[in-house]
């Protein structure tokens, strides 16, 4: 199973970069997760699918989060995969992160803007980092989780 996770994609709507990297790098995968911070109500209804599930983030309008919950837990081939957006400062994020969720094997966060893909605690902290922006970061990128006999992850450079 291939799932495409994206956060921080911070677009009202689709724009001509983010459709050519849809396009290219997106749209082939058994499920999209976008960790939030999408931004914008047509972005989210671009993306809104039966292979998408999405979490809202902190920048995300009144009517985002009306529609999308703070953090959920996603079911995959077998992998229990967290999905939230973070909250406060990059420093220690991921231990708050932990306190979140219970019995997973990936917790899959944005808000750093920072990619990562480690493990703390047996569990898979993945970040994609930002797909578009370049705020906090100097690269653009994408993350892969692949469910097979394990879950592994890899970050993709746009």
């Amino acid at each position: 199973m291939k799932i495409i996770v994206i956060s921080d994609t911070h677009l009202e709507s689709p724009d001509d970069r983010f459709l050519e990297i849809y396009e290219k790098n997106l749209k082939d995968c058994d499920l999209l997760l976008h960790a939030g911070d999408i931004t914008g109500i047509e972005m989210l209804s671009f993306l809104n699918g039966e292979k998408f599930e999405s979490v809202a983030g902190n920048m995300d309008g009144s009517d985002i989060r009306a529609s999308l919950p703070g953090k959920l837990t996603v079911k995959a081939n077998g992998a229990s995969i967290g999905l939230i957006h973070g909250w406060g400062t990059p420093w220690g994020i991921e231990d708050r992160l932990l306190k979140e969720f219970q019995n997973v094997d990936c917790i899959v966060y944005g808000h750093t803007h920072a990619p990562r893909n480690s493990s703390k605690n047996g569990i898979l902290m993945f970040n994609p980092g930002t797909l578009l922006d370049r705020r906090f970061s100097d690269v653009n990128t994408f993350g892969i989780l692949r469910v097979e006999k394990e879950l592994t992850g890899e970050i993709v450079r746009v």
